[in-house]
């Protein structure tokens, strides 16, 4: 089969596409035909060596795979050959090929295309979780949104108006961008490359702030958002994209009793309740389109050096996807 490697951390052009043996399904697994294969900063993560565990090397990145099953393990069940089912894997998502846990797979949908299914689990349970889980957001609460056109800002703006939020604050860097968010539901627009883009947030909050932040950039970002934040206010931190880590005085919560509350999603897929109820929950979303997905392009497996380099130069606009 053909594959996408690294033998050594670095810029996108450690990326190998070549020749590897498929791997075989054992006990639970069962071996994909893979169809599709989202993209995410994780990938780029690994690949530089920066990830939140140890990559090791030689590695086939990819975690978010759709396809169709060809073979499975002598202890699967519920499942048959030809199936199409979507899932998350630890690696090995960038090739034709890729074996998975059978207890982790969900069937797609009718009327939900490959390309969508694959651009929802890690971004999509991620929206969810960080949003229900872990900032226990209720009815009526205001909500910010960093990075809202993004891959998990445009779902979680969306998801926050599913789970009736009472108002959603989406900041982005370019108005083209806000205009993106506002479509999906976002009610106030805030370009966070502003300097005074905390104040506006506390306009738009009369003052009080916000009940649960979603941050993903770390540095300056992080710190202005815990000043952003209302009493009893919850900064759920999924990410540091800017590859800045922040300073924070633990006592400084105190006066709000605020939560800053880590999120990190292989903890979520230990939980299988969590992970299956979820994720078909969000499927089901897409297929009632009552969840956009914003996919930003479509380009050949080999193609995965060019996607990186476009993903992290900024250059894309909602989930991009790799085919085999």
């Amino acid at each position: 089969m053909k594959a996408v490697q690294f033998k050594k951390f670095g810029a996108p052009e450690v990326l190998e596409y070549t020749d590897m043996e498929q791997p075989a399904p054992d006990g639970h697994e069962v071996l994909l035909r893979v169809t599709a294969i989202g993209v995410n900063y994780a990938d780029t993560a690994r690949r530089e060596g920066a990830y939140v565990i140890p990559t090791p090397l030689p590695f086939i990145p990819g975690a978010e795979v759709a396809g169709v099953i060809e073979n499975i393990g002598e202890k699967v069940k519920g499942f048959a050959k030809g199936d199409r089912v979507v899932t998350l894997i630890s690696s090995g998502g960038y090739a034709e090929y890729a074996a998975a846990d059978s207890r982790s797979l969900i069937p797609i949908p009718e009327g939900v295309s490959d390309e969508h299914a694959a651009a929802l689990p890690l971004q999509g349970l991620t929206a969810y979780h960080i949003l229900k889980t872990m900032g226990r957001l209720s009815e009526g609460e205001t909500v910010l949104v960093h990075a809202a056109a993004g891959g998990v800002g445009s779902l979680a703006v969306q998801l926050a108006k599913h789970f009736h939020a009472g108002k959603v604050i989406a900041t982005a860097s370019t108005e083209e961008k806000l205009s993106m968010a506002q479509e999906l539901g976002a009610d106030v627009l805030v370009n966070y490359t502003k300097p005074n883009w905390r104040e506006e947030v506390m306009e738009e909050t009369g003052g009080k702030g916000v009940d649960v932040a979603l941050e993903m950039a770390g540095g300056d970002i992080f710190t202005e958002t815990v000043k952003c934040m209302r009493s009893f206010g919850r900064v759920v931190v999924y990410g540091a994209a800017s590859g800045e880590q922040a300073v924070m005085h633990p006592s400084g919560l105190m006066n709000r009793n605020l939560s800053v509350i880590g999120f990190f999603l292989p903890q979520i897929m230990k939980k299988q309740e969590l992970f299956q109820q979820s994720l078909k929950e969000i499927l089901q979303l897409v297929m009632e389109n009552k969840l956009k997905l914003t996919l930003g392009g479509t380009y050949p497996l080999e193609d995965a050096a060019l996607v990186h380099e476009l993903l992290q130069g900024r250059k894309t606009k909602g989930k991009i996807i790799l085919k085999p």
